[in-house]
């Protein structure tokens, strides 16, 4: 009889769970671990921009405050999408808060809009999702202006408040480029450590680097990592154009093995070379073949992947469908 009451409760907190919270619990209790997928910044069809901006000269209070509150309800709309969709895994635009560090705003924007970043908050956390952040190619932690270095910082940290202001743990994180070579790789590797010890405790615990096309490889990666335990974020299109002298198994298992448990699932950004534009241009769309290619040889390992791709939330629904097989994909 108590068996039976039982059932009847297991069935009862089931009904009253949507379809996806369902799925969820049981693919999470069979296999322990949830690989997600998604895509940066900006969303195409819902009609909205997170990212809507203003001229420096036409700076006010109220206008700084109607664009935060339409970039806040768009990402909600953004993630509300993303859930429906099943894509779990989303980089919210440097440019969600304009003019966040620079001397011209100077109002606690933190406390003026945390009630509308704690409930955001909530419902990422209520579905699981992983965020991320990616501060654009001004901010260089390694340059030799000091000025520069100082405004790359502030930047830094306003991206830590945004995700600290969602209530997110340190598996959501700011990943960033190592910055200039300016001729000498070796001085600039110095730099960027020197600086790192700088970085206030808010915004080092997020902080991730990455590999870029041109100037700092996996390898000189793994190389700051050895000195700072710095987690290292592969990124696939930027290995496939600065390979360097590892191959791509092994470029995955060492970058890898740079994430601890609180770091949260290592997470690996995915693109292809444009074919009309210059080297380095991300493609427009998906390229099938490729993606499928490169998901074969990433297994057996979980990673969360960040589809760089110009048509964002496009190839990454046609990306989920193509893993609808792969056991190690939420579905």
């Amino acid at each position: 009889m108590i068996f039976f009451i039982l059932l009847l409760i297991i069935l009862i907190v089931f009904l009253w769970l949507d379809y996806f919270q369902y799925n969820f619990i049981l693919f999470y209790f069979f296999n322990g671990v949830i690989m997600k997928m998604g895509y940066p910044c900006m969303n195409r069809s819902i009609g909205c921009s997170s990212s809507r901006s203003f001229r420096l000269k036409s700076y006010t209070l109220d206008r700084f405050i109607d664009t935060v509150h339409m970039n806040l309800n768009c990402l909600k709309k953004i993630l509300e999408f993303n859930i429906d969709n099943n894509l779990l895994f989303f980089r919210i635009t440097s440019d969600l808060i304009p003019f966040a560090s620079h001397f011209i705003c100077k109002c606690e924007w933190q406390t003026m809009f945390g009630d509308t970043f704690d409930h955001i908050g909530r419902f990422i956390r209520k579905y699981d999702m992983r965020i991320s952040m990616h501060p654009d190619q001004f901010i260089v932690l390694n340059s030799s202006k000091d000025d520069v270095v100082k405004r790359s910082i502030k930047e830094l940290e306003y991206h830590a408040d945004v995700l600290d202001l969602l209530g997110l743990d340190v598996s959501h994180k700011i990943q960033l480029h190592v910055g200039g070579v300016y001729n000498d790789k070796e001085a600039g590797i110095h730099r960027f450590i020197k600086t790192y010890d700088r970085l206030p405790d808010k915004v080092r615990r997020r902080l991730v680097i990455e590999n870029d096309e041109k100037s700092y490889s996996v390898m000189d990666c793994l190389l700051i990592y050895d000195v700072i335990d710095i987690p290292v974020l592969f990124d696939v299109f930027h290995h496939s154009l600065n390979p360097s002298t590892i191959k791509l198994k092994d470029a995955l298992q060492s970058c890898f093995e740079t994430w601890k448990d609180t770091d949260g699932l290592p997470m690996v950004d995915y693109s292809t070379q444009h074919q009309n534009k210059r080297f380095g241009s991300h493609t427009e769309s998906i390229d099938k073949d490729d993606f499928l290619r490169f998901i074969k040889a990433s297994s057996p390992h979980d990673f969360d992947i960040m589809l760089e791709i110009k048509d964002k939330e496009k190839s990454a629904l046609l990306a989920r469908d193509l893993l609808q097989n792969d056991p190690r994909f939420v579905r």
